[in-house]
């Protein structure tokens, strides 16, 4: 865990809150019990500790990883979305409103917003892609199809 990154932008953590943090990263499910025999502290003192690095904002919240072609998602496209000049915020919120973008991200690299998109198939991304373009505000639409997923991880 980046340890000068959470200290210098978050609240000083210790060992015992990095190693709550990857066993969370690993496994969201544990229970404070199972925590605590993992650390050698008590459950009291784990569920402590988690709810401080919650009310921090260093944990936002708990989620599940899900399998998109498992889903009937046969197409997954990591995509850039360039946009005009003080368009940023309202296309952002317009794309990230939709149901098909899984994630949204406004960046500062080679697209100002970058997108998660699955589809059923080529038809229905082609549509997408074809509906993003059409937006009010988007000068270019570049997806990259996601042909293996290697890691889904904080």
């Amino acid at each position: 865990m980046g340890r000068a990154m959470v200290r210098r932008y978050g609240p000083s953590l210790d060992e015992k809150d990095e190693r709550i943090l990857r066993l969370l990263m690993e496994n969201g499910r544990m229970t404070f019990r199972e925590l605590s025999s993992k650390l050698g502290i008590s459950d009291v003192a784990v569920r402590k500790r988690v709810i401080r690095l919650e009310r921090s904002g260093v944990i936002l919240g708990y989620t599940v990883v899900l399998n998109p072609k498992a889903l009937g998602y046969s197409v997954v496209a990591l995509t850039g979305v360039d946009v005009e000049p003080g368009a940023l915020m309202r296309v952002a919120r317009e794309l990230a409103s939709r149901e098909y973008v899984r994630s949204a991200w406004i960046t500062a690299g080679d697209h100002e917003i970058m997108l998660e998109i699955w589809a059923r198939d080529e038809g229905e991304m082609e549509e997408i892609l074809r509906e993003i373009e059409e937006m009010r505000g988007v000068k270019r639409v570049c997806p990259a199809v996601v042909t293996e997923r290697l890691k889904s991880r904080c």
